[in-house]
């Protein structure tokens, strides 16, 4: 499948769950390189990121017969979550790589996009504890871009960002709730930082 080598597919292919997909991400360090790697180089180098590990798990989905979806959930002052999303009996989940430890993994019960985008609201803060998310994204099938090999690139596969970028995205929240948000309690903002890895 678009040229990964056989060792590559069995590491894949025995990744056959999201939840397997998931652990696997887990076990990786997080790095904080301004790189955008494929699934292959991600597997070479046993690291990843945001991105990088959603485009990954996209792949790994895609081999185990899910599409290869990705999301992205727009901050401000913030950086933008990327994550690898799928359904299961007609309910979205979400597998993703992420510093802070409320945004990574969600079951797949989430009825719609926008129920699936406020799981993610409390969580979703800076460093200065301000809530941040403001917008989430259609999903994007990553086949758009087998023509330029985006599972098995030997460099840096920054056309995926770039086009997250550059979609329509639906806000969360209207500008008077914006105004009246508040900021994280401490003990939920340390809670957050359970696990995170430091530029």
């Amino acid at each position: 499948m678009n040229e990964f080598t056989k060792a590559e597919l069995r590491i894949l292919r025995s990744l056959r769950t999201p939840q397997l997909i998931q652990r696997f991400l887990e076990e990786l360090p997080y790095h904080h390189a301004k790189t955008s790697w494929s699934p292959r180089l991600v597997l070479r180098e046993r690291t990843a990121h945001c991105l990088e590990g959603a485009i990954f798990a996209a792949a790994a989905l895609r081999v185990n017969g899910y599409k290869p979806l990705l999301w992205d959930l727009e901050g401000i002052r913030d950086s933008d979550h990327v994550l690898a999303i799928y359904k299961y009996d007609g309910h979205w989940g979400v597998i993703a790589k992420s510093n802070f430890a409320g945004l990574r993994f969600r079951e797949p019960v989430y009825r719609s996009l926008r129920e699936l985008a406020m799981s993610y609201f409390d969580n979703y803060y800076n460093l200065l504890g301000e809530r941040t998310l403001r917008a989430y994204s259609r999903p994007v099938n990553l086949s758009r871009f087998d023509h330029l090999n985006w599972m098995t690139a030997e460099k840096s596969v920054w056309f995926i960002a770039e086009h997250l970028c550059h979609i329509p995205h639906t806000p969360v929240i209207t500008k008077a709730q914006e105004k009246r948000l508040t900021r994280l309690d401490k003990r939920s903002h340390a809670a957050g930082l359970t696990g995170h890895s430091p530029h």
